[in-house]
């Protein structure tokens, strides 16, 4: 049985280009971008990013998740056929393993970023998976960000797909997390109470100068500049195609448990967004390999726990939309198996081979 109204839930993915023969990340960004118009059917696009080594693929808002897994794959394959034709490939890795000097997509915003914000914008190529969930006003919108937020790192370390970049293991599960944070604006916020408030913090945090537009207020979950959503940003691109909807479909449990709880009268919990940046950041660079912090507690404890914790408290959500069952076996299977993060530190050991990474992670990106 659904809940009384069904949430669409949309997703953006960032893809990284690399040449065909090489696998190599390709600066061919805007190439692909004008082959992948005459594919679009209108419901998918793909569009430029900050670096010429990436597209986005955004995918139309869906009320299932097998929809979701279906939209998904779609937008893989539409990116990947524009690609071919410029003599590349998409891959979903949030970061180049090797070292690199990303190019940049020369758009008025974005030399102007760069210019701004120097080597961090410079350095700057990572892929994030970006979640939108349909809200019914902002006051629900900035409620749910209140209260989804302790969630947020259990979240990101179930996506932990990054653990190379610049040719080095960087010892993190979730190494995009890390670059990402480099913006001063991004990470985890502290309570708002009313989308008054939210619209305050966001004029200030403008007012400064240093965030040039709207659009560079990173926060881990915001609210949407061009859609009546929520957008959560915190996790890293998957190299599964399910794995990928999976999270999509927790992320829409989060909200729409998060919703209910702000109908009931119930408060958000009131740990200081600067204590759940360090869950943030242990989640980075652990993922689902230890120890994740549990919301209920403030303290480690191992992380199939505190998934199934996660898992608990979205329940009724997720059997609502009668999902349960699919999410839990997909969740399961990536404490079991690992996420991205452990597929690519397990193919780079047999070889100690960077192209050996791309190639495998290639393949599962299209399986």
């Amino acid at each position: 049985m659904h809940p009384v109204r069904v949430r669409q839930f949309g997703v953006e993915e960032e893809l990284l280009l690399i040449h065909a023969d090489t696998l190599q990340p390709a600066a061919v960004a805007e190439q692909v971008v004008e082959l992948a118009r005459p594919r679009a059917s209108g419901a998918h696009q793909i569009t430029r990013e900050l670096k010429q080594e990436q597209v986005e693929v955004v995918s139309p808002p869906q009320t299932t998740l097998a929809g979701q897994l279906a939209a998904i794959r779609t937008g893989r394959s539409l990116a990947g056929e524009a690609a071919a034709e410029a003599g590349a490939r998409v891959v979903a890795l949030p970061t180049a393993p090797g070292a690199l000097i990303p190019h940049l997509v020369p758009t008025p915003r974005f030399r102007q970023i760069r210019d701004s914000f120097g080597i961090t914008a410079v350095e700057q190529l990572t892929c994030g998976f970006h979640v939108h969930v349909e809200v019914r006003s902002r006051d629900e919108g900035v409620a749910v960000i209140d209260r989804i937020r302790g969630w947020l790192p259990v979240i990101l370390a179930l996506s932990a797909n990054s653990p190379f970049w610049g040719g080095v293991d960087t010892g993190f599960a979730s190494f995009r997390y890390q670059l990402w944070n480099r913006w001063p604006t991004a990470g985890p916020t502290e309570i708002f109470g009313t989308a008054a408030n939210y619209d305050r913090l966001s004029a200030a945090l403008l007012a400064t100068g240093v965030p040039l537009d709207p659009g560079m207020l990173y926060f881990d979950a915001r609210l949407s500049e061009r859609f009546p959503t929520v957008e959560v940003r915190v996790a890293d691109v998957c190299l599964a195609a399910e794995h990928a909807a999976v999270i999509a479909a927790l992320i829409r449990a989060l909200v729409d448990t998060a919703a209910g709880e702000w109908r009931t009268g119930t408060a958000p919990d009131a740990t200081p967004g600067d204590v759940i940046r360090t869950w943030s950041w242990l989640a980075s660079r652990d993922g689902v390999e230890r120890q994740l912090i549990d919301p209920a507690t403030g303290r480690p404890a191992p992380s199939a726990e505190v998934v199934a914790g996660l898992l608990d408290h979205v329940r009724p959500a997720l059997a609502g939309y009668g999902e349960e069952d699919a999410v839990t076996a997909t969740v399961e299977s990536i404490l079991r198996s690992g996420s991205g993060e452990r597929r690519q530190r397990e193919t780079f050991r047999r070889r100690l081979d960077m192209h050996d990474v791309v190639a495998a992670a290639h393949e599962i990106t299209h399986g």
